[in-house]
């Protein structure tokens, strides 16, 4: 393992962490807010606000120094201003304190002279005395098992994907969405301007850690462009490492700049790095987590041919052109699996085939088994697309409840060679359908099994799953 990433542990599982520069003033960004969370989110260590003209700060005893501690902390937050951080990484050596966020801004960020100077005098001070830093610029470390959870998904909760970031907001958004759909985060770090610690320490650490079985990044930048593509390349063939790529635009990569203080990159070098590594290559936040999802709760598929069941005939040929234009095959059923197909399914008002028009299948949990069991020993299925519609006025059906639970219960003990996903199209602007919609599809995924609201997204994740397990199965 590279020096740098030894000992990251402890930034994720800190028994005690100071605080320095924490206001009385509520309600401020920092320190403050920071302490505030903690408290909020349960963190069950000791936690000292450090202030010299304060002796008590929401509740809890404040102390003028680092030294003036009862122990040395295992994790120091530096919340002051920019150009007294370098001081305050001096006191951390002095105190004997190693794992060091700085939270604060105003370095290589501003591409001021005064900026990059005092970044530079941050590494040397850090270089000199062994200190671990995050940062500065960012949010530092997150995970919902040590409740050290001061942004991001608040409590939060445990699973199998560890998250690097460049961007506190990006993070913090994409561990609000994972949750909301009960898939959890065991460790992520917003690592800003990566002054020290770069995203190759934290992917090599992350790339250990038993708990974590999928990688998620968000990279502006990389400073060690070798390293990250040997990396990438070794941990890919063990577990999936999904990259939303910012500043791949011009104007993306200018904004880049002023963000982290780092410079994109070209393009042709980063297409060059997804071939080469097989990590999944995603363009926005949706196509993020509707890829996490299929990856991290999905088992292998045998091929890519896709058994596609709903109702309506537009709707069928549709998402056969979808999953066609995303890679996928819709491959005509055997002989065997027509012929029972079509003792089931009725001549007037529905298509026996692949995709499948019924709109029994959205009403009759029964008949949908069925269906599903042709598909599933179907030798040319191999990932299975089941369609739910929320039932209104519009429809001239039963409207009765999908006995959701009954469904769930028998796609799980099915699908272990074949893949099964959701769709529930609930957009188009209509609230109730909306709301329902996304009440529908969170059961589903935090039932294990993912769930998206449209054929695109549903098609474009099944293909990274496709195609990752393809290269390294």
């Amino acid at each position: 393992m590279h020096a740098r990433s030894k000992d990251l542990a402890q930034f994720f599982s800190p028994r005690s962490i100071a605080i320095i520069g924490v206001t009385r003033k509520p309600g401020a960004f920092g320190g403050g807010t920071f302490l505030e969370k903690l408290l909020e989110c349960g963190f069950q260590g000791n936690l000292y606000p450090i202030n010299p003209k304060a002796h008590e700060i929401q509740g809890v005893k404040a102390y003028s120094s680092l030294l003036a501690l009862p122990e040395t902390p295992d994790l120091a937050i530096v919340s002051v201003a920019a150009h007294t951080v370098p001081e305050a990484l001096e006191d951390c050596a002095r105190a004997g304190v190693r794992h060091i966020h700085i939270l604060a801004s105003g370095f290589s960020e501003t591409r001021t002279k005064e900026g990059l100077e005092l970044e530079e005098r941050i590494v040397s001070v850090c270089e000199r005395n062994g200190l671990l830093v995050i940062g500065p610029n960012c949010m530092g470390p997150y995970c919902p098992s040590s409740s050290l959870t001061a942004w991001g998904a608040i409590p939060g909760m445990t699973g199998p994907v560890g998250v690097i970031s460049q961007s506190g907001a990006m993070t913090q958004r994409l561990t609000e969405y994972l949750c909301s759909l009960g898939v959890g985060v065991e460790k992520a770090v917003s690592m800003g301007n990566a002054a020290l610690l770069d995203s190759t320490d934290y992917l090599e650490f992350m790339g250990e850690d038993q708990k974590i079985r999928l990688i998620a990044m968000y990279l502006e930048s990389v400073k060690d462009g070798r390293r990250l593509l040997g990396l990438a390349r070794e941990i890919g063939k063990e577990k999936p490492i999904i990259i939303l790529k910012g500043g791949e635009s011009e104007v993306g990569a200018k904004t880049v700049i002023s963000h982290t203080g780092s410079l994109a990159g070209e393009q042709r070098l980063w297409e060059a790095f997804f071939r080469q590594t097989g990590a999944v290559h995603v363009r926005s936040m949706n196509e993020w987590v509707d890829s996490i999802l299929a990856l991290s709760q999905l088992p292998a598929a045998k091929g890519n041919g896709v058994f596609l069941v709903g109702g309506g005939g537009g709707n069928s040929v549709a998402s056969s052109d979808t999953c066609i234009r995303e890679g996928l095959d819709v491959p005509l059923l055997s002989g065997a699996t027509m012929e029972k197909m079509r003792e089931m399914v009725p001549v007037a008002g529905s298509i026996a085939g692949n995709p499948l028009d019924t709109w029994r299948t959205y009403d009759d949990p029964e008949y949908l088994k069925r269906i599903l069991e042709l598909g599933y020993k179907d030798p040319r299925v191999s990932m299975v697309v089941v369609d739910r519609l929320i039932p209104r006025a519009a429809f001239h059906g039963s409207g009765r409840n999908h006995a959701t639970p009954e469904i769930i219960e028998f796609v799980k003990a099915r699908q272990q060679g074949k893949p099964t996903i959701f769709t529930v199209d609930y957009d188009g602007g209509d609230p109730d359908l909306t709301s329902r919609g996304m009440t529908l599809r969170a059961e589903l995924c935090r039932a294990g099994l993912p769930t998206y609201p449209s054929l695109g997204r549903a098609a474009r994740a099944l293909a990274h799953h496709y195609r990752y397990h393809a290269r390294f199965s």
